[in-house]
Formats: structure tokens, C-alpha cells, sequence
């Protein structure tokens, strides 16, 4: 079973595959399936990792919106006819670098303890 460490190393994993193509600007996404499908690929992945991280991680950092994560994962994998993609762009122009910079710290915790 894959622990918290692994699990959050999957988020940033994730982020990082996202960042590659988010790089390309909001027209380049809006303008190719591929783009689109390989960012809501990658945030199913982090709101799965989130999902199964343990009570303790998520308890510890409350600042790090778990429910609404986990919730964007569950719109992804059961109601994908309904995805909005301006809120997709949204979130991984606007949420995904605090993300990234919170579970950062998390895994530096982690590392130092």
C-alpha cells in the first residue's frame, strides 16, 4: 500500500505533467482535446492521492482544501459531461501553484522528520 510520502509525491508529479502544457497558455488548451483530456487526467490523479492520503496528513494541514480536491475529482471521473473548462483553466492557473507549494512543504516535513 502506498504511504502519505508516495502519495503526495503523486500530486506534485501530477502538477508538474499539467505545468509542462499549461505553459502553452489558456488558447492552447480551450483549442486541443489532447491538452484538455491530459489536464483532467492529471487532476483525477490528484484527487485520488488526496483522497487517499490518511486523516493525520489532512488534519495537520487544513489550509490545503482536501474536500474541494477530492470533490473536482469525483465532478472529473463521474460527471465528465458536465466539466466546465474555464474552471478547469482556473484552477490549474490560480490553485495548482499554491498547491504545489503547500505539499512541497508538507513532503520537506516529511523528509526532516
Amino acid at each position: 500500500m502506498r504511504d502519505d510520502y508516495e502519495r503526495l509525491r503523486d500530486i506534485i508529479e501530477a502538477i508538474e505533467h499539467i505545468e509542462k502544457y499549461a505553459a502553452k497558455g489558456p488558447s492552447a488548451f480551450r483549442g486541443d482535446e489532447l491538452i484538455q483530456s491530459w489536464f483532467l487526467r492529471h487532476l483525477q490523479v490528484i484527487g485520488e492521492a488526496a483522497r487517499s492520503l490518511s486523516a493525520t496528513v489532512k488534519n495537520r494541514h487544513p489550509e490545503i482544501p482536501w474536500p474541494k480536491i477530492i470533490g473536482m475529482r469525483h465532478i472529473l471521473v463521474h460527471d465528465y459531461f458536465d466539466i466546465d473548462l474555464p474552471l478547469v483553466w482556473n484552477v490549474v492557473e490560480r490553485e495548482l501553484p499554491e498547491l504545489k507549494k503547500q505539499v512541497t512543504a508538507i513532503l520537506n516535513e516529511l523528509e526532516g522528520s
